[in-house]
């Protein structure tokens, strides 16, 4: 059994998660998800970063110490990441003595292995309060900080410890050039390797006279800068630095927003380096949830939360909806018109109306029970040919591919209940050819909950059960081959997606 070691970004403690991190999760989830079925030792990590300048002025809004405020958030998120029927398997919070550990022994293994990359200078710049770093030129359009242009940016000058991040350049080009550390989709990569090959600036690491961090070793009135600090949560969680660790690192996939490329693929891959780490297998950056060509953020405030979203239509079809029609590269817009229109042509009128009839016929002219028959037919065929596409997509991240191989074979099932006219058949007493048809159904649609169920793992169980599968046996992806349907007593279901006005169907 392979280990698949997979990570998102931690979130920021200082309001409700949005759409945009909603996106980023599930997508994880998806991905983790599809793993396990694939027979992968998956351990996914979520969590928090509670250590921001931000928590500080969220917790002073709100009148509480910032420790209370942080814990009443991570109570928050995992509610919410809850309801969104994440799987992750652990939650990171960098205010845990284990994290402190791993920062500490982190910046040790640089100490021992290059300690000429860590020095203290005089850094001058312009602070971004929402990215919480000293930004770029090429971070600032019109005086603002392209993530957040509703902010002010803060000049600030101050005495730090600095990290040699120009000295791994060179060899992080070659390393992601090779494939050895992969940035991934491709318009990241291009974007990364421009970036490292017109220089890299030395960083600061550390912060002076803010109380609210990790006391930086060896130099208690300095706290270590929160992005250095955010990032190392990855290995904290391995139980770095004990012993052990190895069985987790290196990870095989970081997945973040495309707006932290530059920490989590040239940072990231330089503090490791220089502390003679192995380096993570790849990092996905996918694009942003927008609404109106806006990026959603807590910072600039966001025009749908994600309640309101969850209470539309429920998680699985805003998981579906987020994943097949926002995708998980590109930025897409979220509107509640094209929300409303996926969910009923897709899901009610698509898989939840092929479910309907499918289950209803075998009650109506079997009893239930999916008769033994040895003939396969042109949709078993184009449920093989869909479970080739949807495992090759999946397999380069590329879920609304996955979805799309998915729902082609929901659009040609519901053509074959056409072609065969089941109801046709039981009334002119051709009991073979009816017995095909219905087994033909019932395979399709174990084939169909086996590719759902990473992205709408409630659907994929009500459809297992209703097929009559034991959930104590969870299924593997090797038996969408030979569906084990046969002789199975199925059931009627109610509607997986219900409208206000539901057309009858057989």
């Amino acid at each position: 059994m392979a280990k698949f070691y997979l990570t998102t970004a931690i979130d920021y403690a200082n309001a409700d998660p949005h759409l945009g991190q909603a996106l980023e999760k599930i997508g994880a989830d998806a991905i983790a998800r599809y793993r396990r079925l694939r027979g992968d030792d998956v351990h996914f990590l979520m969590g928090m970063d509670e250590h921001s300048q931000s928590v500080v002025q969220a917790a002073e809004e709100n009148q509480v110490p910032p420790q209370e405020w942080v814990d009443r958030m991570a109570v928050r998120f995992e509610e919410f990441y809850q309801r969104l029927e994440c799987s992750h398997n652990d939650w990171i919070r960098t205010t845990e003595p284990r994290h402190r550990r791993a920062v500490e022994a982190l910046l040790g293994g640089i100490r021992e292995h290059n300690p000429d990359d860590l020095f203290i200078d005089t850094y001058e710049g312009l602070y971004c309060s929402g990215c919480e770093e000293f930004k770029q030129e090429s971070q600032i359009a019109d005086g603002r900080c392209t993530e957040h242009p509703t902010l002010d940016l803060v000049p600030k000058k101050e005495e730090n410890h600095f990290f040699r991040l120009s000295r791994h350049g060179a060899e992080l080009v070659r390393l992601i050039q090779s494939g050895e550390f992969q940035v991934e989709p491709a318009i990241r990569r291009n974007e990364i390797v421009r970036l490292l090959e017109d220089g890299l600036q030395d960083i600061s690491i550390s912060r002076s006279r803010f109380p609210w961090g990790i006391p930086f070793p060896g130099d208690p009135d300095h706290t270590v800068y929160v992005w250095f600090d955010a990032l190392i949560n990855y290995l904290s969680a391995t139980g770095f630095p004990d012993a052990g660790y190895e069985r987790l690192w290196p990870a095989q996939l970081h997945v973040i927003g495309k707006g932290i490329t530059r920490f989590h693929c040239v940072v990231w891959p330089a503090m490791l380096r220089s502390a003679g780490l192995p380096l993570p297998r790849k990092v996905w950056a996918h694009g942003y949830v927008q609404w109106e060509g806006a990026k959603m953020s807590k910072t600039a405030g966001t025009a749908i939360s994600l309640e309101s979203a969850l209470e539309r239509h429920g998680p699985d079809s805003l998981r579906y909806f987020l994943l097949r029609e926002v995708g998980f590269e590109a930025d897409g817009n979220f509107t509640w018109e094209r929300f409303d229109e996926r969910y009923v042509a897709d899901l009610a009128d698509g898989l939840g109306n092929l479910a309907s009839r499918s289950l209803a016929m075998l009650v109506k002219y079997r009893e239930g029970v999916v008769s033994t028959t040895e003939n396969t037919t042109s949709l078993d065929q184009a449920g093989l040919d869909a479970l080739e596409q949807y495992a090759t997509r999946m397999d380069v991240l590329d879920l609304r591919g996955g979805l799309e191989a998915a729902w082609s074979l929901v659009g040609r099932a519901n053509q074959y209940i056409v072609e065969t006219a089941p109801w046709t058949l039981a009334k002119e007493g051709r009991g073979a050819e009816l017995d095909t048809a219905l087994g033909t159904l019932a395979r399709c649609l174990y084939r169909l909950a086996l590719m759902v169920s990473p992205f709408m793992p409630g659907t994929a169980a009500r459809l297992r059960d209703a097929l009559g599968q034991d959930e104590a046996s969870p299924a593997a992806w090797e038996s969408g081959v030979a569906p084990p349907v046969e002789g199975s007593r199925t059931r009627r279901i109610q509607a997986l997606f219900p409208k206000e006005q539901r057309a009858k169907t057989i």
